[in-house]
């Protein structure tokens, strides 16, 4: 899978959590769900796209999720 198509859906999986208003709630369920679905390729594919681009275009709270 495309680095762009693994920013898209990991921007969207946070757009979800944007109705959450306690913000550390909203980057756990960020967290859980990537652990839960995502394959660990997929993760480590985003995070080394996440740092070749200095999280560039990767909604904050993905990045938090992250790290």
């Amino acid at each position: 899978m495309s680095s762009e198509n693994l920013v898209k859906m990991a921007n969207q999986i946070a757009h979800y959590f944007d109705s959450e208003p306690d913000h550390a709630l909203a980057v756990q369920g960020i967290r859980q769900h990537l652990q839960s679905f995502w394959t660990p390729a997929m993760r480590r594919q985003l995070g080394e796209w996440v740092e070749a681009n200095t999280g560039q275009g990767v909604d904050p709270k993905v990045l938090e999720a992250l790290s």
